[in-house]
């Protein structure tokens, strides 16, 4: 059973890095060379047996029978490749430096694992070795038995003819992902994707968990944020040994080596103790995909940064509070304790979450230090409230934790604003939130 459990994990953690890897720069740009490479070599293989004569019989305006001009032209090519790839890499660099000094340097891991740019970088490095392996396999000596491949100079021009059309979508896709409103909707729009998925998966009541004061307590082996568990695996450890858990590290939260990231409800030997940590995946990146939370953490630095006196920018926190309001919205819905439990309704998992309280806390710390002497944000602010305030909450410690931010923000802005004109527009706003304490 444990071998069987071992292998799974295996899988799991496989999957898990072919997920991590996927949010490099390099990945698709690396699996478009392998192939560019072996479409090369392919059609070296296809011109052996006769392709390019094929081609001239049937169509010869499409073909290049000149070994001169076809080298020319694929030398020609492969440069001017070269040269917008080269221009290419340094407009992801000025993308990349410009989101971290105006936005927030966590937005980073989203902008490099954008698809679409690795795509096009992959398209000219894929062109670059099909085009470079084309003209190695061009014979100077040509003969009466010798065919010059002009049917793979052809696919090398159609390539290049890509390329170019490539370039000019990356131009166009470039300038939209620097701008502001599309970095807040990609964030958001992946939190909403992973909040409504963890809901849908949510049970409508809770399982009892019993007091874990007296379990034994295991420690971490690696160092890494804990971006995910692979709960399928760790659902049938606990089925098969017959064990309860409770995860004490929440997710996206930075673990040391060493440091307590499990409790069980009886000793259990190193090596099942060993099985249970494989189920935890580590990265030394952050990904909203994988962790909501940090949905919340990037939108309020953002906010943050446009408020900082270097910019000044109050219109963008304005529409990080709107963003904010929707996010808190859905999250009004979703139970504070998650506890994962077997098909007999046995709770087997207790999973440590952030709880809507602290989520909020940390957000309006952030507004209510660097927004409240700014009036059009105090006022988006508590328009926030009231909204969230008319919403259906799962638990009603919900309502409770907004009004007590809402005073909070209510205190910092009469000790902040002056103008007595103001402070009664303020006021007003406050005493309209439903229930105000």
């Amino acid at each position: 059973m444990i071998s069987n459990l071992f292998m799974k994990s295996l899988y799991i953690r496989f999957i898990s890095f072919i997920n991590n890897i996927r949010g490099k720069i390099a990945f698709f740009p690396t699996l478009f060379s392998i192939v560019g490479f072996s479409f090369a070599m392919l059609m070296l293989y296809l011109e052996r047996i006769g392709i390019s004569a094929f081609v001239i019989e049937h169509a010869p305006q499409l073909v290049i029978n000149n070994a001169d001009t076809a080298k020319t032209l694929l030398s020609f090519l492969t440069g001017g490749i070269i040269s917008i790839m080269v221009f290419s890499f340094s407009m992801v660099m000025v993308l990349l430096n410009q989101a971290s000094s105006n936005f927030s340097p966590r937005v980073l891991p989203g902008l490099i694992s954008n698809k679409n740019h690795q795509f096009v970088l992959g398209i000219y490095l894929a062109t670059i070795l099909y085009n470079t392996f084309t003209l190695v396999g061009i014979n100077p000596q040509e003969n009466d038995k010798y065919q010059l491949p002009g049917f793979s100079v052809l696919i090398g021009i159609i390539m290049t003819v890509v390329c170019l059309g490539a370039f000019l979508y990356f131009i166009h896709s470039i300038s939209q992902s620097i701008q502001v409103s599309n970095i807040l909707e990609g964030i958001y729009k992946k939190a909403i994707i992973r909040l409504s998925y963890l809901l849908e998966k949510e049970a409508e009541k809770v399982a009892s968990f019993p007091d874990t004061s007296s379990w034994q307590t295991y420690q971490s082996s690696e160092t890494g944020y804990f971006q995910n568990i692979a709960m399928t695996n760790l659902i049938d450890i606990c089925e098969e040994e017959k064990i309860q858990i409770k995860i004490l590290t929440i997710q996206g939260a930075f673990v040391l080596k060493g440091v307590p990231i499990i409790q069980v409800n009886k000793k259990i030997d190193e090596k099942l103790a060993e099985e249970i940590r494989s189920s935890f995946n580590f990265s030394k990146g952050e990904f909203v995909e994988d962790n909501y939370t940090l949905a919340f953490k990037q939108i309020t630095e953002i906010g943050m940064k446009a408020m900082s006196p270097g910019i000044n920018d109050p219109g963008t926190a304005i529409s990080t509070i709107d963003y904010l309001t929707e996010l808190f919205a859905l999250r009004l819905k979703k139970n504070d304790k998650t506890v994962i439990t077997s098909v007999e309704e046995d709770a087997l998992i207790a999973v440590n979450t952030v709880n809507f309280k602290e989520l909020l806390y940390q957000v309006m710390a952030s507004y209510r230090t660097y927004c409240k002497h700014d009036l059009t944000c105090v006022q988006k602010l508590f328009t926030m409230f009231k909204y969230l305030l008319l919403q259906e909450a799962h638990l009603p410690e919900y309502h409770d934790a907004l009004i007590a931010e809402a005073k909070l923000l209510y205190e910092d802005t009469q000790q902040t604003i002056q103008n007595t004109t103001d402070l009664r527009r303020i006021e007003k706003l406050f005493q309209s939130l439903p229930n105000p304490k």
